[in-house]
């Protein structure tokens, strides 16, 4: 299997592109909706792993550290993989960003499940995916957006790789960066302009419609008798 590593590190040397001109129009983008920060990262949990702790690994990697081929996650006993990311709060998910290669390792079908902590390989063959994305075989990081009506409130993402482009040939599914784009509140919090609007609107409309009004029957007393 040391072919998939020596793809991934074929492409990564492409990483001299990650020169601090050549990206630094893309790095303020890629961070502004960043949720890499609002990750429960000890308690992410990725099942069917070949290395432990393979999967907390590549979601701890910075955009800036998104070419690097290592760490990986592999799957072990066949071509699934599971990974279970809780967030800090609520988040409003936009995107997922992911780097696989351009070998038969990379996933080719990506199910989304939200808010749930109990979906296992059977739950997640069974389950109606909240939604389900077909992937790239590529070395580049894919930007993959979901349907934000259906990813408005979320406190988990549940992440099933469910084949790839081995067509069952080849048992191993590896990738080396996963992100996600969106927004974040804090569980419990209404966002604090909604909480600075809905307090003094209310009187600040009574006040200048009274005055408002009165101004107007002024007007209107004077107009028809001039």
């Amino acid at each position: 299997m040391s072919h998939h590593c020596h793809d991934e590190h074929d492409h990564g040397g492409g990483g001299h592109d990650h020169g601090e001109h050549d990206h630094s129009d893309d790095i303020t983008p890629a961070l502004q909706h960043s949720l890499y920060q609002h990750i429960n990262f000890d308690a992410v949990q990725t099942l069917n792993e070949e290395e432990p702790g393979s999967g907390q690994a590549v979601l701890k990697k910075t955009w800036a550290e998104r070419l690097e081929p290592a760490p990986e996650v592999a799957s072990d006993a066949d071509e699934q993989v599971i990974v279970q990311v809780p967030f800090t709060g609520q988040v409003k998910l936009h995107s997922v960003l992911l780097r696989t290669s351009q070998s038969d390792s990379a996933p080719r079908t990506l199910k989304l499940f939200i808010n749930r902590d109990d979906v296992d390989f059977d739950a997640a063959s069974e389950l109606q995916p909240t939604q389900t994305l077909e992937l790239s075989q590529t070395s580049d990081v894919q930007e993959l957006p979901v349907k934000r009506a259906l990813f408005g409130k979320v406190t988990r993402l549940t992440l099933f790789f469910e084949d790839n482009f081995g067509d069952g040939d080849e048992e191993v599914t590896r990738f080396s960066y996963l992100g996600f784009k969106g927004e974040w509140m804090a569980l419990g919090r209404a966002p604090s302009q909604i909480l600075y609007e809905a307090a003094p609107n209310p009187n600040d409309h009574a006040l200048k419609g009274t005055s408002s009004n009165a101004m107007g029957s002024g007007i209107g007393g004077r107009g028809p008798g001039v």
